[in-house]
């Protein structure tokens, strides 16, 4: 009945004729406003009441629209009438509106030229789920990590000012960052500097209380204060009317009674004291608060303007609301009842099978603890925090502090596992090679969703960590092939305390294997021959070992009979095993799920320095290709990259010098 109710107060401008015993509802909702609109321009002749309705329409079109594709649903949700609001304030694409993460930029695609195409979303070919320069003019700044939009925002403002002069032009630059982005201090950074500059710009500080997890930290309990009090806040609206009835040169003083009122009732804002003129809170959903104060802003701005919009993440769809994410992510849903499509699982995801060894382990050890940075249920951490909340730390997202936070951990006698996705571990490089390596910490890094990760792309690809960490001294790095391996180097990483440790292992399910009840630790710096052969082998850093075997049983009915290897760790390499397959076999093979530069770089060096390519081996390293490919699923992103079974089986006819080759009869 909950979800009735809702549909029924939508019923008016989306979803067809719903009845009480059951529902008549029409594939696609009803939008004869939002059908108008075809560029933010259009919004212009519409007046404040109509702006309404589209925001109704917009909602419905959006929950249309991810229903068919999953994604982030409820960021988007939330920001409804704050985007109607801006494109029809603002100017785009003269006007550059900069939204942080991107997560919530659904409805921000339908109102710039898009709709046509929104059922593409995170679809092969289609369109992007993050904003994406190459898509549209209206995405002035791509992004899919958070807090770098005020960073980009003071760059259009200054080059403005300066006489850039790209295509349209550059008016206004409006940053969109929500509160759970705000606690990467990166973005204090930018506002640091953008009070200095004193450049007119503008952020939309989008606080929903809600990052990926639940909000953590001084900053979001700093920014609840500031609407906590129901009297004060009613108190300044009534102040805020009463002024604006005053005659002209009363108004300044009666705003500077404001002030004072605001100053002793919560201390003033920090936002003021980085050089920012600060409006708020006010509520995300109305637009008739929304509209006039942005009109304001847009007409009387002379610096730094910060406007604080409260949201409430998933709004008006209640299935969204429920949920403990808010709709963060999903899959494909029922729009009537929210239910989701859900895959089935032949075997455990590697993430699950890392949490329950992780927990398995510190159930016999209390010095193990683990620190994620908003991503406990991401991470599997989620599982953790329940049996041993005092030792699982979420940092928000603050990738650069999680990483030296360990290292302190580390130093403090600890065993920390740093559980981060290798695309945000980027993040904190900096921190990995000072405040870790040069300092030989043991920090143990569980690098999920390495390689190629499907829907989100390349900005969440797992493309570089094999490179960036293996450069570094005494760095252990490893590979999990299976779900079996993955909880033998989990063990492993426990027991390595002389120094940092990383294991990666990628998104989704395992291959369904059997792990062992007594898990045992590998020996450093040691891989294993999975299939003895001639003439070729292969040797694989990580789970490309499964379509390297696949590849195997089509070159065997062929008449080549593959030796393949686990290599298992990329930093220190297994020497022996190398060298032996260097000298026993013709060509020798090295696959990753990695950028160049990464293992099968290492293995070259190795190889290169022991004298062995003098002698005639045939050696080719397969990698992901030097481009950044676009979304679509793993399967068909491993086919672009070629590194699927027949594009190795094709590496193996290629080395060897044959074109073609029957299969025995």
């Amino acid at each position: 009945m909950i979800v009735l109710q809702h549909f029924k107060q939508l019923q008016n401008s989306s979803y067809g004729v719903i009845h009480e015993e059951g529902f008549e509802m029409t594939t696609r909702p009803n939008t004869p406003l939002l059908d108008t609109v075809s560029k933010p321009a259009d919004m212009k002749k519409l007046t404040d009441a109509e702006l309404k309705r589209l925001a109704d329409e917009l909602r419905a079109e959006t929950i249309s629209a991810v229903s068919e594709t999953g994604g982030h649903l409820g960021a988007g949700l939330g920001v409804v009438e704050l985007t109607v609001a801006l494109h029809s304030v603002f100017n785009a694409p003269k006007d550059r509106i900069i939204w942080d993460v991107s997560h919530q930029t659904y409805p921000h695609k339908i109102l710039t030229g898009r709709r046509d195409r929104i059922r593409t979303l995170r679809q092969k070919d289609g369109l992007s789920g993050f904003t994406k320069r190459s898509e549209s003019v209206y995405d002035p700044f791509g992004a899919a990590h958070s807090s770098t939009s005020i960073s980009a925002a003071i760059g259009f403002a200054v080059a403005r000012d300066l006489g850039g002069s790209p295509e349209h032009g550059i008016g206004d630059a409006i940053a969109v960052i929500g509160d759970g982005a705000m606690s990467a201090g990166m973005a204090f950074e930018a506002m640091n500097n953008a009070g200095h500059l004193k450049k007119r710009m503008i952020v939309i500080l989008n606080d929903n209380e809600m990052s990926i997890a639940p909000p953590v930290g001084a900053l979001s309990a700093y920014l609840s204060q500031l609407y906590a009090g129901a009297p004060f806040q009613e108190f300044k609206a009534a102040a805020k009317g009463a002024m604006s009835l005053l005659p002209e040169p009363f108004q300044e003083g009666a705003k500077r009674a404001r002030d004072m009122v605001k100053h002793m009732a919560v201390g003033g804002t920090m936002f003021e004291q980085l050089g920012f003129s600060y409006l708020g809170p006010i509520d995300g959903h109305d637009l008739d608060q929304l509209l006039p104060v942005l009109r304001t802003v847009q007409e009387r701005a002379t610096g730094p303007m910060l406007v604080h919009v409260i949201t409430q993440k998933g709004k008006g769809y209640a299935p969204a609301e429920a949920a403990r994410d808010k709709g963060h992510g999903v899959n494909k849903f029922d729009v009537v009842t929210g239910a989701q499509q859900k895959a089935i699982s032949n075997a455990p995801s590697y993430t699950s099978v890392f949490a329950k060894s992780l927990l398995e382990h510190a159930a016999e050890d209390n010095k193990i603890c683990a620190v994620t940075a908003a991503m406990p249920d991401g991470t599997g951490l989620n599982l953790f925090a329940e049996r041993y909340p005092s030792r699982c730390f979420d940092v928000g997202i603050a990738e650069q502090h999680g990483v030296t936070f360990a290292a302190g951990l580390a130093a403090g006698g600890m065993k920390p596992f740093c559980a981060i996705y290798s695309t945000f571990l980027q993040r904190g490089y900096d921190q990995v090679v000072h405040d870790v390596a040069i300092q030989r910490l043991p920090v143990r890094f569980a690098i999920d969703r390495a390689g190629l990760v499907g829907a989100d792309g390349a900005t969440h690809a797992g493309a570089f960590d094999i490179s960036f960490l293996t450069n570094l001294p005494g760095f252990v790095v490893m590979a999990a092939a299976d779900e079996a391996e993955l909880a033998r180097m989990v063990a492993t990483a426990v027991g390595h305390d002389d120094g940092p440790i990383a294991f990666r292992f990628p998104r989704g399910e395992g291959v369904g294997c059997e792990i062992p009840g007594m898990v045992e630790a590998l020996e450093i710096g040691k891989g294993r021959i999975v299939r003895q052969g001639s003439k070729v082998a292969i040797l694989s850093f990580g789970t490309r070992l499964g379509e390297v075997g696949i590849a195997a049983e089509t070159l065997a009915a062929q008449g080549i009979a593959l030796t393949i290897a686990d290599a298992r760790f990329a930093k220190p390499l297994d020497r022996e095993l190398i060298l032996q397959l260097a000298s026993d076999h013709e060509v020798l093979i090295t696959i990753e799920e990695g950028a160049i530069g990464g293992f099968g770089s290492h293995v070259a060096q190795l190889l290169a320095e022991e004298a062995v390519f003098d002698h005639g081996l045939k050696f080719r390293s397969m990698v992901l290709p030097d481009t950044f490919i676009d979304h679509a699923s793993p399967t068909d992103m491993y086919r672009e990259a070629k590194l699927s079974a027949g594009d190795i089986h094709t590496k193996v006819l290629d080395t060897l010098g044959i074109s073609t080759l029957k299969v025995r009869a």
